[in-house]
């Protein structure tokens, strides 16, 4: 690298394309406040092809990091994911993990590391494997704490003693320049604690968890309106539904379920066109659809197809449903049964702002879900103003680690 460059690796882990595309945000405004920034990234799939289609440069290493959407698509049953079992089945994966991070910062002798849920790291420490080199750390977060979704003794057990390591996170984020962020805003945590005999959560996150917003990825102030996104897209007047379930294959039975919806809401709704998009881990020729529901597979910026839209069918993505509201696009959403972040703290925070419509795909027939469709479509919403300035104050907090003082950085 030319001299006076500051090398980052940065970490894009957790679950299908939200993550990343909030990252992206983030080495934006790195790169805006600091021209001597060079990035190389970690990632899975199907980050990493988000990644390489934005032009980033991925590290050495990367081709050997275990993906961790895989796991979760093996994990997954009928459209649910169990987020505790999920995550002790990803548990090796996170060992193997942690070690190849550690490998290739010392490798590329990097300024900084940053990791957007790199949980490995912080279990790796836990057991006493110190893999990071001396270099400053920042750890980001959009929750804080496994919940039980059941009440199977083994599962509130597991739930427990993955608190029991959050709890301790600080001894990895506390150490030296390293640092802690989390995505949203201080609400977003639940008032309580961790589990028995472990610390309140919020209170924790208060100590030293700095909260900088939500990030979005298009300028809140600069979103055309809904009839000029419907030209440059091609749609015309017709009452529009995109349905869309994110960058895993979880959601597949809810877009099914949405196709067996379209023709009865498609009698009381005349001219209703129904988007499907399958996202890049679902084969949309493969779904069960009727004639007249659209397919499509990964679609670039999906959030200016939301914008153009009548109504959105979602699963509880913190990204997608974050969009939906700053859009101000009604939309009905359906959390992944037993992913705790989903809801708990997305949900949560969607009924704190009186945004969505929340429903449950396994008790939801597709004559309840017409009538539901029929019932928001082009609805008028008034959601609150959402604060999405969080890549610039994580950027900045990521500077702040790096050195204030360096020249060249605002």
């Amino acid at each position: 690298m030319p001299p006076g460059v500051l090398d980052i690796l940065y970490v894009s882990g957790s679950l299908g394309l939200g993550h990343v595309q909030r990252d992206l945000g983030v080495a934006r405004a790195l790169r805006a406040r600091c021209p001597r920034i060079d990035i190389r990234w970690i990632a899975g799939s199907p980050a990493r092809e988000a990644l390489l289609a934005a032009g980033e440069r991925l590290a050495p290493e990367a081709s050997d990091y275990r993906c961790e959407t895989d796991v979760a698509e093996a994990t997954a049953r009928a459209g649910r994911l169990n987020l505790t079992t999920y995550t002790y089945r990803a548990l090796a994966a996170w060992f193997h993990n942690a070690r190849l991070i550690g490998r290739a910062a010392r490798r590329g002798g990097y300024a900084a590391v940053v990791g957007d849920e790199t949980y490995e790291i912080l279990v790796a420490n836990f057991f006493g494997l110190r893999v990071l080199p001396p270099v400053p750390f920042v750890m980001m977060y959009d929750f804080l704490g496994m919940e039980s979704t059941t009440h199977g003794a083994a599962e509130r057990l597991g739930a427990w003693a993955l608190n029991l390591i959050w709890s301790q996170e600080w001894r990895v984020t506390r150490r030296g320049r390293n640092a802690a962020l989390f995505f949203g805003e201080l609400e977003d945590v639940p008032e309580r604690r961790f589990g028995w005999l472990l610390p309140p959560r919020r209170r924790y996150a208060q100590g030293h968890i700095g909260f900088v917003g939500y990030v979005l990825p298009f300028p809140q102030d600069e979103a055309p309106a809904r009839d000029a996104w419907r030209r440059q897209l091609g749609y015309g007047d017709e009452p529009l539904v995109v349905c869309s379930v994110g960058g895993t294959s979880v959601g597949r039975e809810l877009l099914e379920l949405c196709g067996r919806a379209f023709p009865l809401a498609a009698q009381r709704a005349p001219g209703l066109r129904m988007v499907v998009v399958a996202g890049p881990r679902i084969d949309p020729e493969a779904l069960d659809l009727p004639a007249g529901v659209e397919r499509r597979g990964n679609v670039d910026a999906l959030w200016r197809h939301f914008a153009a839209a009548d109504l959105a069918v979602v699963q509880a993505g913190g990204t997608t449903t974050l969009e939906l509201e700053v859009l101000r696009t009604p939309f009905l959403y359906f959390p992944v049964e037993g992913h705790a972040e989903q809801e708990v703290t997305v949900a949560g925070r969607l009924a704190r702002h009186g945004a969505g419509v929340r429903m449950r795909a396994s008790t939801t027939s597709p004559a309840a879900l017409a009538d539901a469709i029929v019932a928001h479509l082009g609805e008028h919403v008034s959601y609150p103003p959402v604060v999405a300035d969080g890549a610039q104050r994580a950027a900045a907090l990521v500077l702040e680690r790096l050195g204030a003082e360096r020249p060249g950085c605002t």
